[in-house]
């Protein structure tokens, strides 16, 4: 078909259409922004998992083609990290994670795709506990380079599952040169969650009392906790509880600084009496590194003094245990 000017009519409307279909693409385009979102809060927190997810608030314009949540044990995860895929579409998602480890701080952050880009929300960080053999649970805290538990060892059982043997009897525990436990003066429904087990020395250097990746601190891991908290006269004051709960008045500089959480847990001598005793005066905790033929290392905190002081005890005795992450 022609006009009487001589034009052709048909390819001047197939190139009409065309400019115009891509002006209006172009314009879509250029009309995309990021997503908003925001991150939403942590549940379940396991040694192993967590749930979290998020709110997309807007979707920029266009489609949400991918959504989820990514974390790292580095601040401001992306998707180049490990990440979850919830889906597609805006509005709110619930996530997973698996495979985290125990004792781990971990940077968490929900995102969300369009064909403008990826965003991401806020970010939460969260550390994951440590379950041992029996499935006690453990919270754990970052003082320094350092990563420890925030209560005492209570298991009773190594961390390949034999068990320990349980000692109540006095002359049994002060005769004995192999693994053994107990709770304060026999008395597990009072002390098991609160202040934990009491091991001798040879339980500890079995090197299988703590969770696996975790290990009973040696002599020089003690001494970078105390340097780290100013030196031994004030470093027992930022780790115990605060208050008189469990300490005896006065609990003297007790501020807890770093949720580190000592309880003062008492000791049973390893001499013939095989008896209890200070708690709630005394909290006594082993160290791995042996004194001598008798003895091994060990460190103690006091109701009336700021001081964590550096001694040794009879690998017979029974003490508390703190576990510390193994270094990677």
């Amino acid at each position: 078909m022609k006009f009487r000017s001589g034009i052709h009519i048909v390819p001047f409307l197939i190139i009409t259409a065309a400019y115009l279909i891509l002006l209006i693409s172009c314009k879509k385009e250029a009309s995309s922004i990021l997503p908003g979102l925001s991150t939403a809060p942590l549940t379940n927190v396991t040694s192993v998992s967590a749930d979290c997810g998020g709110i997309i608030s807007s979707d920029g314009g266009d489609y949400i083609s991918a959504r989820g949540v990514c974390w790292d044990d580095k601040p401001d995860p992306t998707t180049n990290a490990s990440f979850t895929s919830d889906g597609a579409g805006a509005g709110s998602f619930s996530s997973k994670m698996t495979g985290l480890t125990g004792g781990t701080n971990y940077y968490v952050r929900a995102y969300a795709t369009n064909s403008a880009g990826t965003s991401y929300g806020n970010e939460f960080i969260f550390i994951t506990p440590v379950t041992d053999v029996e499935g006690n649970i453990y919270n754990t805290v970052t003082i320094g380079n350092q990563v420890w538990t925030t209560s005492n060892l209570k298991t009773t059982r190594l961390n390949d599952n034999s068990p320990i043997p349980r000692i109540e009897d006095n002359s049994p525990w002060s005769s004995l040169h192999t693994s053994a436990y107990c709770w304060y003066k026999n008395d597990e429904s009072s002390n098991k969650i609160t202040y934990g087990a009491l091991y001798n020395w040879y339980a500890v250097n079995t090197g299988k009392l703590c969770p696996y990746g975790w290990h009973v601190p040696d002599e020089s891991e003690w001494a970078a906790l105390t340097n780290y908290l100013g030196g031994e006269w004030v470093a027992s004051g930022k780790l115990k509880e605060q208050g008189t709960v469990h300490w005896k008045s006065p609990n003297t500089g007790a501020s807890n600084d770093y949720g580190f959480s000592a309880l003062p847990g008492g000791y049973r001598t390893g001499l013939s009496s095989g008896l209890f005793y200070t708690r709630t005066y005394y909290g006594w905790w082993w160290s791995s590194t042996e004194a001598d033929s008798i003895g091994a290392r060990a460190r103690v905190m006091t109701y009336d003094a700021s001081e964590l002081v550096s001694g040794k005890g009879l690998k017979k005795n029974g003490y508390s245990v703190r576990c510390i992450k193994d270094y990677r």
